[in-house]
């Protein structure tokens, strides 16, 4: 039974809202931004339904470019907007939304009066920005909650109407006390008592159940790249599937960590799964080569994926293809209705329209923290569990302009430096990512009292996050970066180090 409605305007994070949602016990549902309450009420009951939140997105609420139907404002069920449905409620309602001063990232809210929606909450606190379009004026019977110092009216109430606002992302974890915010909503102001929270275990054994409906007979290949969503995924497949219908496959793309098929092996033997190594290095570097558009190096990548595994595939008699995407991966792509590409990963938007196997994806609506749990509730060894976040499609997305074997070998040693001295620290579990980006961009230089020119320059980028839908730089790393540059300049041939200072957002994790 649905109590909570989420109707999705593109938001990247609108995920982050339902996933808020069922680990404090609240049963959510997400439906496009523009559907209509008629066709909803068709198929459900809407005297179940208690609240409704509008998400996020990338639009604006003048430009018409989704069509809202405004009487979900009409049902007399209490409304949450966040970003943009903060300024769809008032656009709706005759007030005032302009364009203003970009805000994105960290911001101070200032709680200005008592509101359920903040109850129990601190009157300062950290929120997370991430907008263009500002409320400038509120219709009458709305009321100013809180501000901060870019948006003067960052929250605002109408407690008639049981409307809230927010300009500020509560579903996200940089933002302090969000998911009590959202807690307040559903019980504060919606009057929903708390249910069964999700859990790992639920999910392990609800999935295994749906792997088995989904395969039945058929043999299944496994891409298994070696990172924590691909592991976690073997081994729900594994505790799902007899041996001899799985198979897992390396495919050595020549962009990858050194260590990788080494940690891939022993993990295949422990967990009793069989695996084919494929080596195709030289098939990638084949296809990428005069790439330089970030884009096209994606789909160029996820489109060689695909045809090595639809090779092995045929040999192997297998209908089904899995693979470890998780909904970072998916929501960036522009898959979903409203929500814009910020890039297309290697297996979603550099897959083809038309594939030829069934496409298994048991953590597809899963976050990065919530893969862990459930590789924690499998007992999977610490190091799987903790794993750094890899790209899939490797070194490749790390190297600007075109990318050669030198280049990405010249990435790598770089990148190994970089975690040789960050993750065999003290602050290592504090670091979500920390690697090297090869920027296509000369430097000059000088070595041994000598001018030296076209040196390369690499940016080291360094980031906390839970779940990569958000990300900080990392400030932890700073008394690091001196002998991080040293040593790259000293056993490289490297020409100036510089550290990337940029959030997400406005910025993505990966440049590319």
């Amino acid at each position: 039974m649905t109590n909570i409605l989420i109707l999705d305007f593109g938001s990247q994070y609108t995920h982050l809202i339902k996933a808020n949602l069922g680990k404090t016990g609240f049963n959510s549902e997400i439906v496009p931004g523009d559907e209509k309450l008629s066709n909803w009420v068709s198929k459900n009951n809407l005297k179940n339904l208690k609240g409704i939140i509008l998400s996020g997105g990338a639009s604006s609420v003048y430009d018409g470019t989704i069509e809202f139907d405004k009487s979900w404002l009409g049902t007399g069920i209490p409304v949450l907007g966040i970003c943009y449905g903060h300024q769809l409620i008032i656009g709706e309602s005759g007030g005032s939304v302009e364009k203003h001063t970009a805000e994105f990232g960290h911001s101070t809210l200032n709680i200005l009066c008592d509101s359920p929606l903040f109850f129990d909450i601190p009157k300062k606190i950290n929120v997370w920005m991430s907008h263009r379009d500002t409320v400038t004026n509120l219709p009458t019977g709305y009321t100013t909650i809180a501000s901060s110092d870019y948006s003067k009216i960052a929250a605002y109430s109408d407690e008639k109407r049981k409307f809230y606002g927010v300009q500020f992302h509560p579903e996200v974890s940089h933002t302090d006390n969000g998911a009590k915010m959202l807690e307040n909503f559903c019980i504060k102001v919606c009057g929903i008592e708390k249910g069964e929270p999700w859990s790992a275990k639920d999910f392990i054994e609800a999935s295994c159940n749906k792997i088995k409906d989904f395969v039945q007979d058929s043999n299944v290949i496994f891409g298994l790249s070696g990172g924590v969503d691909s592991l976690t995924t073997a081994v729900l497949l594994r505790k799902s599937l007899p041996k001899e219908k799985l198979l897992a496959v390396y495919v050595d793309s020549g962009l990858m960590p050194d260590e990788t098929l080494l940690e891939v092996r022993g993990f295949c033997q422990d967990q009793d799964i069989q695996l084919l190594e494929n080596e195709s290095s030289e098939e990638f570097f084949k296809v990428l080569e005069g790439v330089t558009d970030p884009t096209l190096k994606g789909k160029a990548i996820g489109k060689k994926f695909i045809d090595v595994f639809e090779n092995i595939a045929k040999n192997q008699k297998a209908d089904v293809f899995a693979q470890g995407t998780i909904w970072s991966d998916v929501v960036e792509s522009g898959v979903t209705k409203f929500s814009s590409q910020i890039k297309p990963h290697h297996n979603v938007g550099g897959l083809p329209e038309r594939l030829n196997f069934k496409l298994l994806e048991p953590l597809r609506e899963l976050f990065k923290d919530q893969v862990r749990e459930v590789a924690s509730e499998l007992c999977l060894p610490d190091w799987v569990v903790r794993k750094k976040v890899f790209p899939g499609p490797g070194f490749a997305i790390r190297v600007q302009g075109v990318v050669t074997p030198e280049k990405v070998k010249l990435v790598r040693q770089a990148t190994k430096i970089i975690e040789d001295i960050i993750y065999e620290s003290e602050i290592r579990n504090d670091i979500w990512m920390a690697f090297a980006i090869l920027v296509d961009v000369p430097s000059l230089g000088v070595r041994g009292d000598e001018r030296t020119e076209n040196s390369h320059a690499i940016v080291v980028r360094a980031v906390e996050s839970k779940n990569s839908m958000t990300a900080e730089f990392s400030r932890k790393v700073f008394p690091y970066l001196s002998e991080i540059s040293k040593r790259i300049t000293d056993e490289l041939e490297i020409g100036r180090v510089v550290y990337d200072i940029t959030d997400k957002p406005p910025a993505t994790i990966e440049w590319q």
